[in-house]
């Protein structure tokens, strides 16, 4: 850990996003100073430091058990194992995957503190997720989304266990399913609407350097447009309803409409047709036609707004289409296939100020920010949550380069997350 001076309580300017250091209050500041100077966080943050050999292999080991959406069964059992390993005191998986350990606190205190990393990576099935090396950088699909916040919770376990801190509130230690793209936080979702677990803050380890705070969640919709017809020879049947030309009105209708909402509309709100598909031939009309619509916002109303020009934009088009002369008719289908809240905390939150006083006493500058992470879902209930980065180097997210190096950030961002927890938790003197 950097070297902690009084300077931690100075002035030392504005962040990213407008959030200044005097907005980290005092109170919280001297606190998370007096909590990093205790011996068994000390000897937690040894502990951290010595076992990064073993964390970087765990991080290849789960890198290399490929966990798309609905498909995060396999690396849940290895991850459960080593939460198991680590040392909990008790462990299961939920109903639709989230693997979850307790660490029990010892105040007996309602409400858990829970810290998660995602098991899924944006990647399909049969992707190649064998970790090369070269050099000290390790390159694999997802080894950074979020594999590597996965390891940091079982290295934050372990040096919790070696080191013997004990809480005062119990922990959860998660693993969540569904975090990416059409998983739509479906783990986080349950978590917070089914599983019936007294959750009152979280924690969450995502993609970012140290300093990344996301302290608010930006919302979306997502829909895929089904388009039915007929179908039939492009020569003989010319003239009879298809599908794709009904599909590209839908596009041009509702493009036009969301783009004069978008332009004059604040704060921003955005919409994106973002794959396509349908047909079989180039001499075929099709028969069928889809295509998947996202729309963004950062606050709720907007988003509803425009939901409901691109509901509005849609059957205008089919109308209009059906009505232009065409033999027969297409008929279409809306189906839900994302749907994210929007929200934010304020920084005055005891969780927040927490997060980025121990932030800016590992040196780095709190940047305060909003993201589409699990933490839209506590967030949008009003239920304490920050995400924070993964640390180390790292590049390519979301593709199939993508690369992570361990430096001497590595050590610290694991560090920092434990810190933030043990605030949260309060320490066991």
């Amino acid at each position: 850990m950097k070297k902690i001076t009084f300077s931690i309580f100075l002035v030392l300017g504005v962040f990213s996003s407008s959030i200044t250091a005097q907005e980290i209050q005092k109170k919280y500041a001297k606190e998370v100073a007096r909590l990093a100077q205790k011996k068994q966080v000390k000897e937690a943050f040894a502990q951290i430091k010595a076992q990064m050999d073993q964390t970087t292999a765990d991080l290849i080991t789960l890198t290399e058990i490929l966990a798309p959406p609905f498909m995060e069964e396999e690396r849940g059992k290895v991850f459960a194992k080593m939460l198991e390993e680590a040392g909990v005191d008790s462990i299961w998986t939920d109903k639709v995957g989230n693997v979850i350990g307790l660490r029990k606190g010892t105040s007996g205190e309602s409400g858990y503190v829970g810290v998660d990393a995602h098991l899924d990576v944006v990647f399909p099935e049969g992707t190649d997720v064998t970790v090369k090396k070269v050099g000290d950088t390790l390159k694999a699909p997802g080894i950074g989304d979020d594999t590597r916040g996965l390891a940091m919770v079982i290295s934050m376990l372990k040096a919790m266990n070696k080191s013997g801190i004990k809480t005062e509130k119990d922990i959860l230690f998660v693993g969540t399913v569904g975090e990416e793209g059409l998983g739509d936080l479906r783990g986080m979702k349950y978590m917070f609407n089914e599983s019936g677990l007294d959750i009152d803050s979280w924690i969450a380890i995502d993609g970012g350097s140290l300093g990344r705070i996301s302290n608010a969640g930006l919302g979306s919709k997502r829909y895929k447009l089904h388009i039915k017809g007929q179908g039939g020879h492009s020569w003989g049947s010319f003239g009879l309803a298809n599908p794709h030309h009904a599909l590209g009105r839908a596009i041009t209708v509702f493009s036009d409409a969301a783009w004069e909402y978008t332009s004059s509309t604040m704060p921003k709100t955005s919409f994106n047709v973002g794959r396509i598909g349908g047909g079989t031939s180039v001499n075929s009309i099709p028969f069928e036609s889809w295509m998947e619509v996202d729309m963004r916002a950062i606050e709720p109303k907007n988003l509803d707004e425009i939901e409901i020009i691109f509901k509005e934009s849609v059957e205008k088009a089919i109308t209009e289409y059906n009505a232009s002369g065409v033999r027969g008719e297409v008929t279409y289908e809306l189906i839900k296939i994302g749907d994210r809240p929007s929200g934010e905390l304020p920084a005055s939150l005891p969780l927040i100020q927490r997060t980025m006083a121990a932030t800016k006493l590992f040196g780095a500058t709190p940047r305060l920010g909003r993201g589409s992470t699990n933490i839209n879902i506590p967030v949008a209930k009003g239920i304490p949550a920050v995400c924070i980065g993964r640390g180390g180097k790292g590049g390519g997210a979301h593709s199939l380069h993508e690369w992570y190096l361990n430096d001497e950030e590595s050590d610290e961002s694991i560090q920092l997350a434990l810190l933030i927890t043990l605030a949260q938790t309060g320490l066991v003197k």
